[in-house]
């Protein structure tokens, strides 16, 4: 699921001139029903005690309501508990919104039972939890994520990417490169074990109390972290974590990480975080170990656990190198981790099973869009990636035509003549190695 906040413009907040119009543009992409022009510029100032009171009505406006609901259909979802889908929200809107206000404003409202479903991780045959709730809850997260995302984010670490109004993978990769290229050949690849699902309730609600002092909202708050959970037919109420898939959760992770965000930038270290996942890029072996022994000692104090068997110290030309965000980096060069490659066949075998019944050029059409959307992300890859891949792929293609040809196995060996490159070329196939050439040497277009 694309979230929405990666698309919006970052508040920038320059020295000088605080006219209303400036103001909105700095903070283009907060939401307008929940934020006005007098609380933008509070916010830049600062408000009085460092806490923010009377934000509630901001989140039960219909006007908040409605936009959180139009966040809501436009990343689509499935139904919840209450099997109410996103279009049959929508036909009762007003009636549905007016409902939503009433409860709130009342302190009547309490959410449903959170849908646990278990997906299959990538490239593994694990699976990770993924929590659904009602399309109705989702509306009411939406407008609380709204309203408390401008607080948090305006002094949120730049070294945090994940889940951020202008920020995302991207951005993580070019700073964690950079690094490396200015020395940092040593790293403390971490992993959290099972975060999401292991926040602690009162130490997360503290550090929102730091900025919120509004009852309703804190109350609010509380009532999602302790909503129950239906899994099967039986449902159970969480002492601990946020669900992953709720609308609020990446903002309140990142809430719960930011202070580790600041501590490792306080004590020099360069630490580089999307959600759960970080890297620490040191100078020397001795660094990255003290640089670790923070980070342990935090996590200790958090009520939070390192994976023991995946959180470690590597060098950069140690074999296997470390992997972060879909990329596996060793030797100074990075190509797409195990997991990623993995993932993207599936994706390309389930297009062009041998019984595909398809024509070919509707076939090359679907992977085209696969793989041109895989290649965006990838481009930075090493080289070397590309022509075995782009040999698989047309092997796939091959199968398909060998068995429409009536015989059996692989497409190899002599199908490599009857059916060439320049074949699957001039049907329009999409190809690395040209996309890579072309991404290097834009002049040869």
């Amino acid at each position: 699921m694309k979230d929405k906040q990666t698309e919006r413009k970052p508040a920038e907040v320059p020295e000088g001139a605080k006219q209303a119009g400036e103001i909105r543009d700095r903070w283009s992409w907060v939401e307008p029903s929940a934020w006005t022009e007098r609380m933008l510029a509070a916010l830049e100032n600062g408000v009085k005690g460092g806490k923010w009171f009377a934000l509630g009505d901001k989140v039960y406006s219909a006007r908040a309501l409605r936009a959180a609901f139009a966040d809501v259909k436009a990343n689509r979802g499935a139904a919840g508990v209450d099997h109410v889908t996103v279009e049959m929200f929508e036909q009762h809107l007003e009636e549905n919104v007016k409902r939503l206000m009433e409860a709130l404003r009342k302190g009547e409202y309490r959410p449903a039972a959170v849908k646990r479903v278990w997906i299959p991780k990538p490239g593994s045959k694990e699976k990770r939890p993924l929590g659904i709730p009602t399309v109705r809850d989702r509306v009411v997260q939406g407008s609380l994520r709204n309203v408390l995302e401008p607080i948090f984010e305006k002094e949120f670490s730049k070294e945090s990417y994940g889940f951020r109004p202008g920020r995302g993978c991207k951005d993580a990769l070019r700073r964690v490169v950079g690094l490396m290229r200015a020395g940092h050949e040593w790293i403390v690849d971490a992993d959290i074990k099972g975060y999401f699902d292991t926040i602690p309730h009162d130490k997360l609600m503290e550090r929102i109390k730091e900025k919120v002092a509004d009852g309703r909202v804190l109350q609010l708050l509380e009532i999602f972290l302790k909503q129950g959970i239906m899994e099967g037919m039986k449902e159970w109420k969480p002492e601990e974590g946020t669900p992953q898939g709720a609308v609020i959760s990446p903002l309140l992770s990142n809430i719960y990480l930011d202070a580790l965000d600041h501590t490792m930038e306080e004590k020099g270290y360069k630490m580089v975080r999307y959600a759960d996942d970080f890297v620490i890029l040191c100078k020397s072996q001795e660094e990255a170990e003290k640089a670790l022994e923070i980070v342990k000692r935090w996590m200790e104090e958090a009520g939070l656990n390192l994976h023991p068997q995946k959180t470690r110290i590597v060098g950069m030309n140690d074999i296997g190198g470390f992997d972060f965000l879909g990329y596996n980096f060793r030797r100074g060069r990075r190509w797409p981790r195990k997991k990623s490659l993995n993932k993207f066949k599936d994706k390309i075998r389930a297009k062009t099973k041998r019984t595909n019944g398809n024509s070919l050029q509707t076939i090359i059409s679907e992977i085209n869009r696969t793989m041109k959307g895989w290649f965006e992300y990838f481009k930075h890859s090493d080289k070397t990636t590309y022509p075995s891949l782009d040999g698989w792929i047309r092997m796939r293609l091959r199968s398909i035509l060998r068995k429409r040809a009536g015989r059996k196995g692989h497409g190899l060996g002599e199908d490599h003549r009857r059916w060439p490159n320049a074949y699957f070329m001039n049907h329009g196939l999409f190809s690395f190695e040209v996309a890579y050439a072309l991404l290097i040497n834009p002049q040869k277009r």
